[in-house]
């Protein structure tokens, strides 16, 4: 231990590529999502009406947090080459003649273009649009009922026959941010994890060092990962707290079951994601190899882990593969923990897969052994 901390505080890198992306990564999501969901998404709306209702529709579209209008134009062309540029993410296009065709009940038409080049800014964009444009529709039913003389209740009734009367389950705020960062950041600490585990192993073989380090243990191989990856999990522990202190102490995200079970969560994470750190170099004892597969293994974890694609939605095929990312098991443990407060034994059989990647390693851990000790019969990578 005492070596490796030696070799920890004499490479920056270490500090950087574990303390600072942690950092990073926490004031940038958090930062990005501050509000909860995306907001002001740019458009642009085309005019052709330019009727008193058409402006007081701009206007009412142009209160929205979820809109800014970047352009009024009458002319669909400058407003396609807006979008075209990257400058709006859709255009709400109001056509001739609007207002008279309302007001002769010959049913207007309204137009809505979006790019989903930018997924989330097209999707905002459009549902803020088809949410207006269904207000407007309502409020003339609303109006006209009204001149025929209909009470409000009535009225109500026969613009909206049937009301929806939606309950959010554990995130009543809609909060994207609490599906989103409270897994992204400790998918972030997993790579973090596996990758640096890769890299102080790997290091040893390439650098031809390996052999002492094993020396120093008396070629005890449990002694030997033992010393040499406890300062990391340590390290690692501390940017896990520092992660749940961030999301659930200072900005408030909810938890609806137990704090020490989620951090027992994501102690198991780590650990899971050090063994599968250790198996890679184990399976490729050439540092560039390893790195590269163990980058595109904990890649794919925010993918199938089902936080961003319900995993329920995959083909039998890829939910298969999925229940092979640590990241996957995590999630469960944190929807179980956090937001539904389910009982314990709901986590458990998630906890115990999480481990089951330890095991794995363990099981590899002979074939690493005589890779350490004979490292001279590598060549240097």
């Amino acid at each position: 231990m005492k070596r490796e901390l030696k070799q920890m505080f004499a490479r920056p890198l270490y500090i950087v590529a574990s303390v600072g992306v942690m950092a990073f990564s926490t004031i940038f999501f958090l930062s990005l999502l501050k509000k909860g969901s995306a907001e002001e998404m740019p458009v642009a709306v085309v005019d052709m009406d330019q009727s008193t209702i058409s402006q007081r529709l701009i206007h009412e579209m142009q209160a929205t947090p979820s809109v800014d209008i970047q352009l009024v134009t009458n002319s669909y062309p400058e407003a396609r080459d807006a979008m075209q540029k990257g400058q709006i993410y859709g255009i709400f296009l109001i056509h001739e003649g609007f207002y008279r065709d309302l007001v002769s009940f010959k049913r207007p038409q309204l137009d809505f273009y979006m790019t989903n080049s930018y997924t989330v800014g097209g999707n905002t964009a459009y549902k803020q649009m088809l949410t207006m444009a269904n207000l407007v529709s309502g409020a003339f039913q609303r109006e006209v009922l009204r001149k025929k003389g209909l009470p409000d209740d009535v009225i109500m009734h026969r613009i909206q026959p049937l009301a929806v009367d939606g309950h959010m389950i554990a995130n009543p705020w809609g909060n994207y941010s609490v599906y989103l960062v409270s897994t992204i950041l400790p998918g972030i600490l997993g790579l973090v994890c596996m990758m640096l585990t890769i890299f102080v192993i790997g290091y040893e073989l390439k650098m031809k060092t390996a052999h002492q380090w094993m020396a120093m243990s008396g070629n005890n191989f449990t002694i030997a990962i033992l010393g040499k990856l406890t300062p990391y999990t340590i390290l690692y522990l501390l940017l896990g707290i520092g992660c749940h202190m961030a999301l659930y102490d200072y900005v408030g995200f909810p938890v609806h079951g137990s704090h020490v079970r989620l951090m027992f969560g994501l102690l198991l994470f780590i650990f899971s994601m050090e063994a599968l750190g250790v198996l890679m170099i184990t399976l490729l004892p050439a540092l560039r190899d390893a790195l590269s597969i163990g980058a595109l293994y904990a890649m794919l974890g925010f993918s199938l882990s089902g936080f961003t694609y319900p995993n329920m939605s995959m083909l039998a095929p890829v939910k298969a593969l999925s229940y092979l990312e640590p990241l996957r098991h995590y999630y469960l443990i944190y929807v179980n923990e956090a937001l539904m407060g389910a009982p314990a034994m709901n986590s458990m059989p998630f906890a115990l897969a999480l481990l089951g990647f330890v095991l794995v390693a363990l099981l590899a851990s002979p074939r690493l052994k005589e890779v350490l000790i004979n490292d001279r019969q590598f060549e240097q990578q």
